[in-house]
């Protein structure tokens, strides 16, 4: 039995949630989600919420049921306060910028390297930080952790790009024998 799986999701003012052929349309102030919905799960909306079953009695179902309800959960909290993730880029001469729809790293390559924005984020460059933003969560999390994949801290001297709340175990080095 799913915990997460059995709380009907509540919609709140101003959100429209409905389920047309196969698919889960969440729209708001924000924007518009849709999703495609699994055959092994079912999804209805009445009185306001939203109630995720599993369609049968199978492992997969019961696996998917949770699942389902988590992301019909975000897209409703995402189309009315959109999902931010923050990384900082520390690191001698390291550098951030935007250039129209393209993020610009110069993380001590002999090169700057440049990532394309994904269409429905918003990325903006403060100083060292990155603030990446959006109403699809799942967008917002794998765009932060291609731009931190481009320069990962490193333990010594904590050269890289991490996120904001991420906290880097130093290591000491080397010591000199005397």
């Amino acid at each position: 039995m799913s915990r997460i799986g059995k709380q009907p999701i509540e919609i709140p003012t101003g959100t429209e949630v409905s389920v047309v052929d196969g698919y889960v349309f969440v729209k708001g102030k924000g924007g518009e989600l849709k999703k495609r919905i699994h055959d092994a799960v079912e999804v209805s909306v009445s009185d306001g919420h939203v109630t995720v079953t599993p369609a049968n009695d199978s492992h997969l179902a019961t696996a998917l049921w949770g699942t389902f309800a988590s992301h019909i959960r975000n897209m409703v909290s995402g189309v009315n306060e959109p999902f931010v993730k923050k990384l900082v880029v520390e690191g001698v001469g390291y550098k951030v910028g935007i250039s129209g729809d393209k993020l610009v790293l110069n993380v001590g390559f002999s090169h700057p390297v440049e990532i394309q924005i994904p269409e429905g984020i918003t990325a903006t460059s403060e100083k060292n930080e990155i603030s990446i933003s959006g109403i699809d969560k799942e967008m917002v999390g794998e765009f932060a952790a291609r731009v931190r994949a481009k320069k990962k801290p490193e333990p010594y001297k904590g050269k890289g790009i991490r996120y904001d709340v991420e906290v880097v175990r130093r290591k000491q080095g080397k010591r000199s024998v005397t």
